[in-house]
């Protein structure tokens, strides 16, 4: 489980800034402006960042559902651990809670670019700040 001051930093690629359209699978239609915050698994294990298999399907609050700002402004509102690592219970990235173009919106509204860092910040076991530094 997540604590006050846990961190973690990635450098975004094409997919996390473009995953609706992106991607090389046709397991849906193209989608244009999804976005997602890859989750190393070095993190996921190391904070606790459960998907709902490690949840045992539910959505909690501090476990797969994180109340979520971000440091310049753009975005309020839920993200949700999702995803699998090679442990099936933890979580390999954050989208939007039931909105897959969250991320995507404010990638755009921050001119996200490939090579950009994205630091993913707990301020308590429920809250993160999302910023790109």
């Amino acid at each position: 489980m997540a604590n006050t001051g846990d961190t973690f930093t990635i450098v975004l690629k094409r997919p996390h800034l473009e995953w609706g359209s992106y991607r090389y699978t046709n397991s849906r239609g193209v989608v244009y402006g999804e976005g997602y915050i890859p989750i190393p698994a070095s993190d996921a294990y190391h904070i606790g960042l459960l998907n709902s298999n490690g949840t045992g399907g539910r959505d909690v609050l501090g476990q797969n559902i994180f109340n979520c700002r971000s440091a310049d402004g753009f975005f309020f509102g839920e993200l949700k651990a999702q995803g699998n690592q090679a442990d099936a219970a933890f979580a390999k990235q954050f989208a939007g809670n039931d909105d897959l173009k969250a991320i995507g919106d404010w990638y755009y509204a921050i001119g996200a670019n490939v090579g950009d860092r994205i630091r993913v910040r707990w301020v308590s076991p429920t809250d993160i700040i999302i910023e790109k530094i």
